[in-house]
């Protein structure tokens, strides 16, 4: 069976996310690199907005970026419901700076009828330090595609 989702994000490698359905995906602009049914990853450019008073990335974008990149995994299984957000975890281990390079790596972890759990890892540019490493239970609504 044919996965439209799947197949618009494979389109998307490469490109920045202007095509996003998500507002704050296309707020966030990353570069998607990778794409598979249940995993991604995306690269993104620390810029001036999302820094706190230390003049490192904010928590919160750190969280923003994971919930987004989470659901557009969750986007890419081609499910007809969507799925929302029931809780995040998050462990914050390293910093990023203005204009340094972050990547973001999803995976689903488990797939049930009703509820979704998946991971995100956000890493320096070169990959060799994780800076956070977060987690989220999605729960399916009955809003349909």
């Amino acid at each position: 069976m044919q996965n439209p989702a799947l197949t618009f994000l494979t389109s998307q490698i490469g490109k920045d996310a202007q095509k996003s359905p998500s507002p704050l995906m296309r707020w966030l602009n990353p570069t998607l690199l990778t794409v598979a049914e249940g995993a991604l990853s995306m690269r993104f450019e620390v810029r001036p907005e999302w820094l706190n008073p230390m003049q490192q990335l904010h928590g919160g974008i750190v969280a923003a970026i994971m919930d987004d990149a989470i659901g557009a995994t969750v986007f890419s299984l081609g499910e007809s419901h969507f799925f929302a957000t029931v809780s995040n975890q998050i462990d914050y281990f390293g910093r990023a700076g203005l204009g340094e390079t972050i990547e973001a790596r999803t995976e689903i972890i488990k797939r049930g009828r009703q509820l979704i759990h998946a991971q995100c890892t956000l890493w320096n540019a070169d990959g060799s330090r994780m800076l956070a490493k977060g987690s989220s239970n999605l729960l399916k609504t009955e809003l349909q595609k």
